[in-house]
């Protein structure tokens, strides 16, 4: 095969979803009412080498890992852990989320502190992007694209070289 040959997986399963609520912020200082969303995740694995069973990665690797991830905000509120805008402080059983003079307080069951500055779509797929990265690390892989809907019409892609 030619050296420029190249090998993508690309996984978009139906249940590759979340359903969470969230706000964003704006950089006038306004921001979103928390509302939510159903969001969808695609992503693509890319290489140029196959493994001896003639597979670029174990699909069910990738699968489980998205599903995992997906789990972890299904039914929850996203709120950006580092973000200047948002204020986040624990109570008890309960957490009080601040933003644009408004104040939110929420059981800490329910509540995802994500480690980004904004949960917008480009955020959670970037965030998605890192976690999948992590874990794909040991694969022969040298690219992934995760892409995250939030509506039909409406998505973010995070693409980038997992090594190098």
């Amino acid at each position: 095969m030619p050296a420029t040959t190249r090998f993508t997986l690309r996984l978009a399963k139906p249940d590759f979803k979340f359903a969470a609520a969230h706000f964003t912020w704006f950089a006038d200082g306004s921001a979103e009412r928390l509302h939510g969303h159903n969001y969808r995740v695609s992503v693509a694995v890319s290489g140029t080498q196959l493994g001896a069973d003639g597979m670029l990665v174990e699909a069910r690797r990738v699968k489980d890992e998205v599903r995992r991830l997906c789990a972890a905000f299904d039914e929850r509120v996203l709120i950006p852990e580092a973000s200047t805008r948002v204020s986040v402080e624990a109570k008890g059983e309960e957490v009080e989320v601040r933003v644009a003079g408004r104040s939110y307080r929420l059981p800490a069951g329910d509540v995802v502190r994500v480690p980004i500055g904004n949960i917008s779509v480009e955020g959670l797929a970037q965030h998605l992007w890192r976690e999948l990265a992590r874990s794909l690390a040991s694969a022969p892989l040298d690219s992934l694209e995760v892409e995250v809907a939030e509506s039909e019409g409406q998505s973010a892609v995070c693409e980038g070289a997992i090594r190098g």
